[in-house]
């Protein structure tokens, strides 16, 4: 929108100024030429008087020392020529071969015809100024007199004419362009608001809003319809969020409970039952990972998490000490790589839910009686690396293995909905930093949380 009020004011304008501007410029550069070829055609008129007289006495000194003076003043050369062409007076000045376009002015005025306008001296033009006229006596042609003066001058005068001319031009485009920047801005003030107030909603501001007073009242009425919008935004995530919480936290209890009924069932059944059995309990547990996957998206929508600077080396250590049950009752040994405290201005509680999601992801993928490595270290960026030995992902898949819901097709047999890595994905956004996951030399596949460093 700023672009186009810039072509719609700026453009129009300048073309008119330049046009104006081109016209003053010829204008004072005619002006100027004509000031000094009129000086040149009155001195022409004198010498040639004077010229009439001395060709029909036939002495050449009653003129040359006029011709002489005027040199000296005018630093122009004067010329007396006879009939023929030849040079008669020179006042002084040695004779000397004329150019062609010399040459043709002389016959011009040797046939009886006067000296043509001369066309205006422009800065970059050379050469010097020559106006002819011929001598006449009794209707004949007795010789013919030329003044050839430098045009120094009168270039001189139009450059500096142009130069000031140019300077006023570039000194209105700049004010015309600071007022059309002032206008644009006035203009455009009302959507600009709107602007930031969309990019607040987006970072998970929910509270932003722009005053109905806003702008001209066109923009009133959409910006009314704009914060309606933002109101009913509002209340449909915060229904959802405390629907996903509550209904996560609601049906945990009776779940577990569930899960205790059947234990305690299972112990006055037969050995006919066993599978039975074993089939509620992984249904229940599954169940139990869905319900913490719903917590785990639920945290990561939530925007406003206190920002504090934390130790990850403490929370790699604390989580993966959590997770040590579960790695031994799949035979894994976790190994834990951190020789000095990482600090980082983040969320605690975020980093250790995403942790959790990766570190859940490996263990389930991860052979028995192989090692899950997880280390912590800094460059740039603070960043916490699970390496697991298990089957991996062909590099075709990386760039998938971070949707929800998607699970490579060789592994549709281990229990999972495929939202760990996508919650983790979620987490680390909502606090600035990002999901990195390859698949290294060796196989297996390697997740990497990068969180931004203390300063930043």
């Amino acid at each position: 929108m700023r672009t186009r009020l810039f072509v719609v004011f700026l453009v129009p304008l300048t073309c008119i100024l330049l046009a104006f501007g081109g016209a003053y410029a010829w204008s004072v550069s005619r002006s100027i030429q004509q000031e000094f070829t009129n000086q040149q055609l009155g001195d022409l008129s004198y010498f040639v008087t004077r010229a009439s007289h001395a060709l029909r006495a036939g002495n050449a000194s009653l003129i040359e020392s006029d011709m002489m003076r005027y040199s000296e003043l005018y630093s122009a050369e004067v010329y007396v020529l006879d009939r023929t062409g030849a040079v008669w007076a020179s006042g002084g000045v040695r004779p000397r071969a004329f150019d062609e376009e010399v040459a043709s002015q002389v016959a011009l005025a040797l046939s009886g015809r006067r000296t043509e306008a001369v066309h205006p001296s422009l800065p970059w033009a050379v050469g010097d100024a020559v106006v002819v006229e011929p001598v006449f006596d009794d209707g004949s042609v007795i010789g013919v007199v030329m003044i050839e003066a430098s045009a120094d001058g009168p270039r001189g005068q139009i450059a500096t004419q142009w130069i000031w001319l140019s300077g006023a031009s570039v000194l209105v485009i700049a004010l015309l362009v600071f007022a059309v920047w002032r206008l644009a801005r006035w203009v455009l003030q009302p959507m600009r608001r709107v602007d930031e107030a969309m990019a607040a909603i987006e970072h998970g501001d929910m509270n932003a809003r722009i005053d109905d007073d806003t702008g001209p009242p066109e923009m009133r009425q959409m910006i009314r319809i704009f914060n309606q919008m933002a109101d009913e935004i509002e209340r449909v995530v915060a229904r959802q969020q405390e629907f996903v919480l509550n209904a996560s936290h609601e049906l945990r209890n009776p779940l577990g409970a569930l899960l205790m009924r059947v234990e305690y069932l299972a112990t006055g059944l037969d050995e006919s039952w066993e599978a039975d059995v074993e089939k509620a309990r992984e249904e229940g547990t599954r169940m139990t990972r869905l319900l913490d996957t719903l917590l785990f998206m639920a945290k990561a929508e939530q925007k406003d998490s206190p920002f504090a600077l934390v130790d990850l080396r403490d929370i790699v250590v604390e989580r993966v000490e959590a997770w040590q049950p579960v790695a031994r009752s799949r035979h894994i040994a976790c190994i834990v790589t951190a020789p000095w405290p990482v600090l980082s201005l983040t969320d605690r509680t975020a980093v250790e839910s995403a942790l959790d999601a990766v570190l859940d992801n490996a263990l389930k993928f991860a052979p028995a009686h192989t090692e899950l490595e997880v280390s912590v270290w800094q460059n740039d960026d603070c960043m916490i690396t699970v390496r697991d030995r298990g089957p991996g992902v062909d590099h075709t898949e990386l760039e998938r293995i971070t949707d929800r819901f998607w699970r490579s097709p060789r592994d549709q047999n281990v229990p999972g909905s495929g939202l760990g890595l996508a919650i983790a994905t979620d987490l680390l956004e909502s606090l600035g930093g990002t999901v990195r996951v390859a698949a290294p030399d060796g196989g297996g596949l390697e997740v990497s949380l990068c969180l931004p460093g203390r300063g930043r």
